[in-house]
């Protein structure tokens, strides 16, 4: 009787779910934080009855709908009476439209309009789908509970553990002061690591693949319009590299519950308000650093980023609300591996066992230091410290910050006395003004010692910094 038993027909639905994606330590985690009882359903044919699930049992699978798949191109912003997104094929050809229902792909008719409310409403991840037979409204409601269970574990490291203030409170949002319209702004410490990431490729974008025609002096002064374009570039280069180029997830904010937590999840109003979409703008002032992260999460999945893992059990969020190098380097380079050193390397652990670690597999776009490499903590190889665009994402003192500079020579020149600008923005400073660094400036000691570690002693240009 579902009445009688609810929580346990839940345990039992994601105790199955993550067995089949072969879950061990996630479903150990769960058996150690609400362990099985003498009510607790072990058998799948008493489930099944259950659920009312035998007539369907019997017939091929039925899978949920999938998010449609985003190829980007050139994405493009549309008119501002529409809080939407296109993507074109390289024969522009229209692939994507919006998150509005009437960008759809799929014809949209009164018939598919009822079809998708009713998605909704039983807590589908919307978007066309094929036509299917009903099924039961608690097989979608559990596959909710299953799969932010299991975000909220790969994130924090438990389903009863929340998101700090920090990470509720944090969107994409630019500096207005004028010679940092390029930045995004940090409000409090911990999601740092991801503004960083997300700074990189704003700046690649702004800097070497897009063009301005109201501002052509001087690119670190975009528009609105540029670097609201920027942004979206770079956070569909970001999720479709994730996605390994096949495919992209966008998690967004409703404000409407889709299902009602149950069991062993707590309740913060946020996953359970997340639903997937098309595509959309992250500048919001809160929740678009979060949603960003959950998006790169099942743009890869959760499985490809447990397997990323040297540890499988790695949480992407860290201590004191830390971004974990795991997730830096899922957003740099699509893979949330452990170490920053290049490819895969094998360690005799004795017993003639082998300890796998998982390095940067390639040359990246966007670079990366740290000042752990200057005390030899760790060894940052060259498919992150000589990136394709002179860009770098700083870590110094448990904190993330950019490095970047506007000549992509600065990657090749390797000869003694060669001048080049550096400039340096932090999110969190409350930067008022442009740092432009050279040999005349005192740099900050740690900064300072992350740079020599990709530049050796090389002659940073001898203008004075403002």
């Amino acid at each position: 009787n579902m009445a009688i038993s609810v929580e346990e027909v839940s345990s039992s639905l994601v105790r199955e779910y993550l067995s089949r994606k072969g879950l061990k330590k996630t479903i150990a985690c769960m058996d150690e934080e609400h362990p099985r009882t003498e009510a607790s359903i072990n058998n799948r044919s008493h489930l099944r009855q259950i659920l009312h699930l035998d007539p369907l049992y019997k017939r091929k699978a039925i899978k949920p709908s999938q998010t449609t798949l985003l190829v980007p191109d050139q994405p493009e912003s549309v008119p501002n009476n529409q809080s939407s997104l296109v993507a074109h094929d390289q024969k522009g050809q229209t692939l994507m439209a919006s998150q509005d229902p009437e960008h759809f792909n799929a014809p949209v008719t009164e018939s598919t309009k009822r079809k998708k409310t009713s998605r909704i409403r039983r807590g589908m991840m919307p978007g066309p789908v094929a036509s299917t037979p009903e099924v039961p409204n608690t097989v979608f409601f559990f596959n909710f509970v299953a799969l932010y269970c299991e975000l909220k574990v790969v994130l924090l490291g438990s389903s009863l553990n929340c998101f700090s203030v920090e990470w509720r409170n944090q969107g994409f949002t630019f500096s207005e002061t004028h010679d940092l319209r390029y930045g995004i702004v940090q409000k409090k410490g911990g999601p740092c690591g991801v503004l960083a990431s997300v700074q990189g490729f704003v700046l690649k974008k702004m800097l070497f693949e897009t063009s301005d025609p109201s501002n052509t002096f001087n690119k670190l002064k975009p528009s609105n319009s540029t670097r609201r374009k920027c942004l979206v570039l770079a956070i569909v280069e970001i999720l479709w590299k994730a996605g390994e180029e096949k495919h992209a997830i966008v998690a967004i904010y409703s404000g409407t519950k889709h299902f009602i937590p149950v069991g062993q999840y707590k309740s913060e109003g946020v996953l359970e308000k997340v639903f997937s979409i098309y595509c959309c703008s992250f500048e919001t002032e809160v929740l678009g650093c979060l949603l960003l992260v959950v998006s790169a999460v099942l743009s890869r999945s959760i499985e490809k980023v447990r397997e990323d893992m040297d540890v499988p059990t790695t949480t992407l969020i860290g201590a004191h609300g830390y971004c974990t190098q795991e997730l830096v380097n899922l957003l740099l380079c699509g893979q949330a591996v452990s170490n920053v050193f290049d490819n895969d390397m094998e360690l005799d652990s004795g017993n003639g066992n082998i300890t796998l670690l998982k390095g940067i597999k390639d040359l990246c776009e966007i670079g990366f230091l740290s000042l752990f490499e200057h005390y030899n903590i760790c060894k940052v190889g060259s498919h992150l410290k000589t990136p394709r665009f002179p860009i770098w994402v700083v870590c110094s003192e448990s904190h993330f910050s950019v490095l970047f500079g506007l000549q992509r020579e600065l990657l090749i020149s390797h000869q003694k006395g060669q001048e080049f600008d550096l400039y340096y923005y932090d999110g969190l400073s409350n930067q008022q003004e442009e740092i432009r660094l050279n040999d005349a400036t005192e740099l900050i000691p740690p900064l300072e010692l992350c740079i020599r570690t990709r530049l050796g002693h090389l002659t940073l240009l001898g203008s004075n910094s403002k």
